[in-house]
């Protein structure tokens, strides 16, 4: 990754439907060098795709909460299972398999308190390895939509200390 990748991608977050003559427009840049830029980034796996960022109060989904869940036995079998299963649910926004206390943080968007209610009782408190489900319900969800590329870590300088 150098400056001119780190710019695409900024640019592509930006907005990402923009053509490649005006994404090079944009760079100051050969539309041609931009195309092999934009195609390297993908084939590396850099950029995974494009999508739609979508209103899920214009879908019917204003209610977003947070549900930890905590599995019994904590066995691959188990861990695996549930991810899959929870992850198929369309009420399921984003699935993340943590350590600590809980196995799981799930982020669901639903229409309502209720529609929460009855997805934690019908769907994740009935799975045969929960051991403990908590739901909290989000205010507000600030997302960021783009990121930012860090600069490489620098080399660390070998201490030169005095012994003590």
């Amino acid at each position: 990754m150098d400056e001119l990748d780190t710019a695409i991608l900024a640019e592509l977050q930006r907005d990402g439907r923009q053509t490649n003559r005006e994404l090079a427009e944009h760079l100051g840049i050969a539309p041609s060098t931009c195309l092999e830029r934009v195609r390297s980034l993908r084939a590396s796996g850099v950029i995974e795709g494009f999508h739609a960022e979508v209103n899920l109060d214009a879908i019917g989904r204003p209610v977003q909460a947070l549900i930890n869940v905590r599995l019994h036995p904590k066995i691959r079998e188990a861990v695996e299972g549930f991810r899959d299963y929870v992850t198929a649910l369309p009420e399921t926004l984003a699935v993340f398999v943590v350590s600590g206390g809980d196995d799981f943080i799930i982020q669901v968007g639903v229409r309502d308190a209720g529609h929460l209610r009855d997805f934690v009782l019908d769907h994740v408190s009935r799975h045969r390895n929960i051991a403990d489900v908590r739901t909290s319900l989000v205010y507000d969800h600030i997302r960021k939509t783009s990121v930012e590329v860090l600069p490489p870590e620098r080399p660390s300088r070998p201490r030169t200390g005095r012994k003590r």
